[in-house]
């Protein structure tokens, strides 16, 4: 299993993930817009995901590419999450999920359909 994508280095990523190939100077520019962060907070948290195997830094022009997907990202925090609140038990899971909210009968047939195709 991957390292944890912490909140902050999921905030990078996702601005990478929509703009692979993007400066960190441009990440920079995004996340002060939207969380207010300062450059050097931003750029401590791209050489994080450096580090971790996440992005790949290129030059000229300090070019960020991602080299783990949005959906391996979701899918390592889910086998995370399951591992350490359900024991790794999938079943558990869903047995939690579907006592919290009724479902109408749209979703049941395409939970019963997406379980179908996994036989």
């Amino acid at each position: 299993m991957e390292e944890k994508l912490f909140d902050s280095e999921r905030e990078v990523m996702e601005v990478i993930w929509e703009e692979d190939g993007i400066t960190a100077r441009e990440v920079a520019r995004i996340l002060s817009e939207k969380t207010g962060w300062n450059k050097n907070t931003t750029y401590t948290v791209i050489k994080k995901c450096i580090r971790k195997g996440w992005v790949e830094r290129r030059e000229p022009g300090f070019m960020c590419h991602a080299l783990i997907s949005r959906e391996q990202a979701r899918r390592n925090d889910t086998e995370e999450f399951v591992n350490r609140v359900f024991g790794g038990s999938v079943p558990l899971l869903f047995s939690a999920l579907l006592s919290e909210k009724k479902m109408s009968k749209e979703e049941i047939a395409h939970l019963k359909q997406m379980i179908d195709e996994m036989e």
